[in-house]
């Protein structure tokens, strides 16, 4: 049943959309963000923390995790649905068209017992946060393109020669070298 849920479009909610955004493995194994039953703890947490809308939940997941994740509209939405079927959550009140959840008493139980597998999924958000700081690569990107632009540049002009070509590889091999040796 919890699966079907999940895999429902709409609700009461009215959003449809695609299935939530999925990470690659190293073997090209496309892998979730979350486990079974993990992002219904995580939206259930935040909203304790202060009732919320769909946007809300999907924004703030993104900001824990350091802008490199943020759940689809097309699973966050459905589980609210869920949420909401389970008496884990209550509509609060209307912001306009948006509907605010909030946590019920027995949502307040179901954290609680569940305080280790939400403090997984949180320090996940966080570890992946802290991984996209250390690893912004934003610059490196930037130069890689300059790069790149300039050596097409360069050796698609008409007066380039064997030795040329040679002595971009020779740059390009002890540029490599250079950055191993960091």
């Amino acid at each position: 049943m919890i699966e079907a849920l999940h895999a429902m479009r709409g609700g009461p909610f009215g959003h449809k959309g695609p299935e939530g955004r999925h990470g690659r493995g190293r073997d090209g194994e496309r892998r979730r963000m979350f486990e079974a039953g993990e992002l219904r703890l995580v939206l259930l947490k935040l909203i304790s923390e202060l009732p919320r809308h769909g946007y809300d939940l999907i924004r703030e997941i993104e900001r824990l995790s350091g802008g490199a994740y943020a759940p689809s509209p097309g699973v966050v939405y459905p589980t609210m649905t869920l949420l909401l079927d389970m008496g884990l959550a209550e509509e609060q009140q209307s912001d306009g068209a948006r509907k605010l959840l909030g946590i019920t008493e027995a949502g307040t139980i179901h954290l609680a017992d569940n305080a280790e597998a939400v403090e997984v999924a949180m320090a996940r958000l966080t570890a992946l946060a802290k991984m996209t700081e250390r690893t912004d690569a934003g610059p490196v990107r930037r130069a890689i393109h300059n790069l790149r632009t300039v050596i097409h540049e360069r050796l698609s002009q008409d007066d380039v020669s064997r030795d040329t070509q040679l002595e971009v590889a020779r740059i390009l091999d002890e540029a490599a070298s250079k950055i191993e040796r960091l």
